[in-house]
Formats: structure tokens, sequence, C-alpha cells
């Protein structure tokens, strides 16, 4: 068994473990100064404005493309998954974003959106939500999407190629190439016709 293994079945190697990491949930001045940037992957021209938080660790992937910008007040935390943002996006203000995610190149991610790939376990109602085990599933955004204001992206789910989830939308299902989602729960509501070549209401 390697060391790795056995501090992970130990309960209480493990809690040590992650109390030199972390600290109140967020990583230490220390991880994010002098470890993270070692482990962290940022593409040329990516700009990481200085009010964004990154709750960043070095055992899962983080990792910027080109030309990508994060904007003030956002937080990435890939504590639980990989997060990956491919090359000329936008990740707007005040955005949560909770691997796994994946994000292709040229998306869009307007003000106040959540990505969460983590979801708390609640079946238990002899145990407390916060010490459940937590289920986690891959969220996907693809090439050249844009996911509006005050949107909510839930773990699993993939938007497809040039898609758009109108702001205040909550998606719970895969939203196809090409079409455009609204509401709670999001819902098509117009899709690109390539024969016509234009946008067509569903």
């Amino acid at each position: 068994m390697s060391i790795v293994e056995k501090i992970k079945s130990n309960p209480r190697y493990s809690a040590w473990v992650l109390g030199l990491f972390l600290s109140n949930y967020r990583p230490r001045w220390w991880v994010r100064n002098l470890l993270n940037p070692f482990f962290r992957q940022t593409g040329k021209n990516a700009v990481i404005r200085s009010r964004a938080r990154l709750d960043v660790l070095p055992w899962k992937k983080f990792s910027i493309g080109s030309n990508t910008i994060i904007e003030d007040f956002s937080c990435i935390n890939n504590q639980v998954g990989d997060v990956i943002i491919g090359n000329n996006c936008t990740i707007g203000l005040s955005n949560t974003i909770i691997g796994p995610v994946n994000i292709g190149n040229n998306v869009i991610i307007a003000q106040n959106v959540c990505l969460s790939g983590l979801n708390h376990g609640y079946e238990d109602v002899s145990t407390p939500i916060a010490n459940q085990p937590c289920e986690m599933k891959l969220i996907t955004l693809q090439d050249d999407c844009w996911i509006g204001a005050n949107s909510v992206v839930v773990l699993g789910t993939t938007i497809g190629k040039h898609a758009i989830v109108a702001a205040g939308s909550v998606v719970t299902k895969d939203v196809a190439p090409f079409t455009i989602v609204a509401g709670n729960p999001a819902k098509p509501i117009k899709q690109y016709n390539s024969t016509t070549q234009n946008w067509e209401r569903l």
C-alpha cells in the first residue's frame, strides 16, 4: 500500500494532511502562493483579476487557456474535481465554478453564474447534509457557448457547441448544439436551422 493510499484509508491522517493544506475550506497562504504556481497551467495573455478567489489545490488539475480572463469576485474551486478552461474565454464577475468542470474555447460566461459539478447527499435524514457523501459528475461546456447572467448549471450536464443559456436559467439536462434554452428548468426555445440559416422557434 502506497503512502497516499495509507493516508486516504485513515480518517485521522486524512484530516491532518487536509489541515496542512486548508484552513476553513480555503487553501492556506503557502499553498496559494508557493505551491500552486508550479502546478497551475496558465496560457499566454491569460488574466486572473486580483479579487478573483482561487480555491485551488495541487492534487487536481486547474488550467486556463490563452487570452482567457477570470473577472473579480469569481471563485474557482478544484478541490474535488479538475477545472479546465479553454482559450479566449470570459469568466464574468462573481461566478462560482466548482469542478469537475471542462470549459471549451471561446466560451462566454456572464455575471453571477454557478457551475457546480458537486452535489451534497441528503438521503439519510439521521445525518446532517454537510456530513453525507458528495456526488460528483463532470459539467462540460463545449466551444462557443454563451451562459447568461444569474444562470445555474448542475452536475453531469453538457452544453453543446454554440448553445445559449438565457439569463436566469437553471440547466438540469444536456443542451444540444446550436440551441437556445431558457427557464427553470431550462427548456429549448430556439434552434439553428442549417438549411434556412436561421434561428427558429421550437
